[in-house]
């Protein structure tokens, strides 16, 4: 699995926050976490097409109405993530949660692509 570009041609003009993810794998598949803070579920977007996966958020912070922002760290109000995915991993079969601005999926290996033990008979 790799990083993709943050941008593409149809979201060039956009600024996008790189979401910190951890990617973790085992036997049977990859555990990904992504830190997502102020995206509601609502405004999240898991994309699979073709080898690529795309997470995308938009943050949610509004203010009271009569107040204005004189300051503001983050500029840009969405998260964009990409990863190519590799043939061993089923993209069919990728379950996510989403608590507390994390996210966490799980993609499972191909039942081809996971180790099996074979049995050694003794004749």
């Amino acid at each position: 699995m790799t990083q993709e570009n943050a941008q593409t041609s149809s979201t060039r003009d956009e600024d996008f926050l790189l979401p910190p993810v951890d990617v973790i794998e085992d036997a049977q598949g990859i555990q990904m976490t992504a830190d997502l803070p102020g995206v509601s579920k609502e405004r999240l977007a898991i994309k699979v097409e073709g080898d690529v996966l795309t997470l995308e958020g938009a943050v949610e912070l509004p203010l009271p109405e009569g107040i204005k922002s004189i300051h503001a760290e983050v500029s840009a109000a969405r998260f964009r993530r990409a990863f190519t995915l590799s043939r061993e991993l089923d993209s069919e079969r990728i379950e996510a949660a989403f608590s507390h601005g994390v996210l966490r999926l799980r993609i499972p290996k191909k039942t081809q692509a996971q180790a099996r033990r074979v049995e050694i008979r003794v004749d």
